[in-house]
């Protein structure tokens, strides 16, 4: 030991790791090899890594492949790995090794060091080697698909369904404050026959359900764990039982149900799943880019926009114009969309690496799916609290671009034909009035039957 380092070895040689670290030979070479991008893996990864080398070192001990002391000690280690206790010594880069093997021996390293220092407090003189013991039946290629199924569907149950509900909660109750307020409906962005503002929160709130749908079928997915695999799916240096004894305890700590992979082969060498997972977010993604946005153009102005609502100030909008305030939350979830969709290009080129019996791009694959659960979540909460609940309707704006609006003489069909109709039209809007008006002026429906042939009420509500 000199100038703050500590010598280690691995199988090819010789390592100078700080001596503060907890990690060792493996994680030294790595941290200096993938010095990339600064990003590393999130507090869920690594709590579920912890929550995976518990379940493995009890059902080692259990199964009589660790020594008992040896495996409580290793076990009481991945504990606090998985609380986040020593979150500062797993520094390595998302960009390293396409099985993820620096992070499954960084967690090894750190495990083993931990249950060494509580074993020679004890001294009961055992030691714990991170290789032979703490990744005792299992392998890198099995943990790591294992860590992101865990870690992904905790995140998906935990965090963004919760999330999306709370979103889903509010625009409902928009829609019901809104619905009797009528407005000029728009397709093309074009006018279009009226709906009530109601209808358009709801058919938001309509979309948000759907995804949350989507997302609870894909947790599903997720519930197979390859742990058992070893380094090809054959199971080798397992003993049996070890699989379903350990993911067992996985859906203990978790609270969700995992069940061992039906097939090891497909566990490992495909991340079929995870790009499943991924589509769904990437169609929640696409239904808030259109909701946030939808809200933005309806909020646009006040003086030379839509503004048929009003959002809540949240932030000054300019630092030039005085007063200008911005669709900022709208802003913001489209930006975290737009986030999502690139992960899941990401997450897809990913998956498509599985060449034979293991895929070689996980740690993106994971950083990118993980990313993208946690930002949905995040922007969909924060939509919700700072904009959504604070909406206010506008109902003379309504009013007035609806009584402008050249598309209410499609109730006229029936009455009239399209070709009238649409003179009609043509006539309202070049002329700047009403439909009503042009109508009366024409004489073209008995003056007792012009309410009910341009009931606009009556047209947000079809047939039935």
């Amino acid at each position: 030991m000199s100038d703050g380092y500590r010598i280690e070895k691995d199988s090819l040689g010789e390592v100078r790791v700080p001596e503060g670290s907890l990690y060792g030979a493996q994680t030294q070479r790595a941290l200096e090899n993938f010095d990339i991008s600064g990003q590393r893996f999130p507090r869920g990864f690594i709590r579920a890594l912890g929550q995976v080398k518990e379940a493995a070192a009890r059902t080692n001990g259990e199964l009589g492949a660790l020594d008992p002391v040896l495996a409580e000690a290793i076990a009481g280690a991945a504990r606090e790995v998985a609380g986040g206790d020593w979150d500062e010594h797993f520094p390595l880069d998302i960009y390293q090794t396409g099985s993820g093997t620096s992070t499954n021996m960084n967690a090894n390293e750190v495990i083993a060091r931990r249950a060494n220092q509580a074993l020679a407090a004890a001294e009961v003189g055992l030691r714990a080697h991170p290789n032979d013991h703490v990744n005792f039946g299992q392998s890198s290629n099995d943990v790591i698909p294992t860590v992101i199924h865990v870690a992904a569907r905790v995140a998906i149950e935990e965090d963004l369904i919760p999330a999306l509900t709370g979103l889903l909660e509010a625009l409902r109750e928009k829609g019901e404050e809104f619905d009797g307020i009528l407005k000029s409906g728009r397709t093309h962005l074009m006018d279009a026959t009226p709906v009530r503002l109601g209808q358009e929160f709801a058919g938001y709130g309509r979309q948000v359900e759907l995804g949350i749908r989507r997302l609870k079928a894909a947790s599903e997915e997720l519930a197979e764990l390859a742990l058992g695999g070893t380094a090809t799916g054959t199971g080798i240096n397992t003993r049996p039982g070890f699989a379903r004894g350990a993911i067992a305890r996985i859906s203990a700590a978790t609270g969700l149900h995992f069940s061992e992979a039906e097939n090891h082969f497909e566990a490992q060498g495909a991340r079929d799943a995870a790009v499943s997972v991924s589509g769904a977010l990437n169609t929640v993604a696409t239904s808030l880019m259109k909701v946030a946005d939808d809200i933005r153009w309806l909020s646009s102005g006040p003086t030379s926009g839509i503004h048929e609502i009003t959002l809540p100030a949240v932030q000054p909008g300019s630092s030039i114009m005085p007063g200008k305030v911005n669709p900022v939350m709208a802003e913001a979830l489209m930006m975290v969309a737009a986030r999502v969709m690139g992960n899941h290009t990401c997450v897809t080129i990913a998956g498509s690496r599985g060449n034979f019996e293991l895929n070689v791009m996980m740690p993106v694959l994971a950083h990118s799916l993980l990313e993208s659960i946690a930002l949905l979540a995040r922007g969909a909460r924060a939509f919700a609290e700072r904009c959504v609940k604070g909406i206010r309707a506008n109902p003379e704006r309504c009013r007035e671009l609806l009584e402008r609006n050249p598309a209410i003489a499609t109730a006229l069909n029936l009455r009239i034909g399209y070709e009238r109709a649409s003179e009609v039209a043509k006539e309202a809007a070049r002329d700047g009035v009403s439909v009503r008006e042009v109508v009366r002026k024409h004489g073209l429906i008995p003056e007792e039957e012009i309410d009910r042939a341009l009931d606009v009420r009556g047209m947000t509500e079809g047939s039935g």
